[in-house]
């Protein structure tokens, strides 16, 4: 092999600048996808422990009357002899009984309430059982998500962080300045929030935060919608199902725009611009909203 094939072509430094944008943008959506698997396991843990609340209340339910059935069966009721319904109502094994409990046939007799009300109370603790376990699979597989989301966005903010792309961020940063945007006015739900993101102005990008110091994008509409008293979920996917889609022509101030399929969110400021958090190595600032494929937006009231 030649010296000339074995020399490596350096990337111009306008093609780091590009590939610093592009990878940018990924640790950005791939931070979106964080922020929502995590809303995921909060509702995934709190159906777990419900789930397990009625596992054991069934548990408990179905242990009294297994209790009450097996002295029937003690007693030599039916005819001295134990009847196959007490055996497998008595077996203590809930699964099994699920299995059967279409073959079971409840004696008619002065037990038939109690043995009917066991067979219910077993099938309930199984279907109970059941759920718990698929619940704690769901936070399991949710978590697995989330760990291999972090592992994801490491290996890319290791590619930022290297010396070879320092130069191509800090260029990557230097996106201008709008010194002359509009100045927000008016009372509505938005135009407040709009005031308070624009004090975070110069604020880091953190994937995963929403402030008060650093912020990812749908934290810093989070959080500005905070201030106010007005809780919204850390999700875009979330915020785009929120309030009212309205038209760009209709855009007022403080109206959340997303972008990227709406893995990004900002709030409109006026005249084209939005305050936002755009991605690693850039800070919350004022820039166009046509810098971005432009999804649609929504009006919080």
């Amino acid at each position: 092999m030649s010296e000339a094939q074995t020399v490596r072509v350096q990337p111009t430094l306008d093609q780091l600048v590009a590939q610093a944008k592009q990878l940018s943008n990924q640790v950005d959506s791939l931070g979106q996808q964080y922020d929502g698997l995590k809303i995921e396991v909060a509702h995934a843990k709190s159906e777990e422990h419900y789930a397990q609340i009625d596992a054991k209340e069934a548990q408990q339910a179905m242990a009294g009357s297994q209790a009450a059935v097996a002295q029937l069966a003690a007693m030599g009721y039916m005819n001295g002899g134990m009847d196959p319904t007490l055996q497998l109502l008595t077996s203590g094994n809930p699964a099994q009984f699920l299995s059967q409990a279409s073959t079971v046939q409840i004696v008619d007799n002065e037990a038939g309430e109690r043995l009917s009300t066991l067979q219910r109370e077993q099938i309930a603790a199984a279907r109970a059982q059941e759920a718990a376990r698929q619940e704690v699979a769901a936070v399991d597989s949710l978590t697995q998500q989330i760990n291999s989301k972090v592992s994801q966005i490491n290996k890319k903010m290791a590619v930022l962080d290297s010396a070879e792309m320092s130069q191509a961020m800090v260029v990557f940063k230097q996106t201008g300045s709008y010194p002359n945007y509009p100045s927000p006015i008016g009372d509505s739900v938005g135009a407040v929030a709009l005031r308070e993101a624009l004090t975070r102005l110069g604020d880091p990008y953190v994937w995963g935060a929403a402030g008060p110091s650093s912020f990812d994008c749908s934290g810093l509409v989070v959080w500005a919608f905070a201030q106010e008293g007005i809780s919204l979920p850390h999700f875009t996917g979330s915020l785009w199902n929120l309030g009212v889609h309205v038209p760009e022509s209709d855009l007022q101030p403080g109206d959340l725009v997303f972008f990227f399929g709406e893995d990004h969110v900002g709030l409109y400021i006026g005249d084209g611009l939005m305050v936002d958090a755009p991605a690693p190595g850039q800070d919350v600032i004022v820039q166009p909203i046509d810098e971005d494929p432009y999804d649609g937006a929504v009006r919080i009231s």
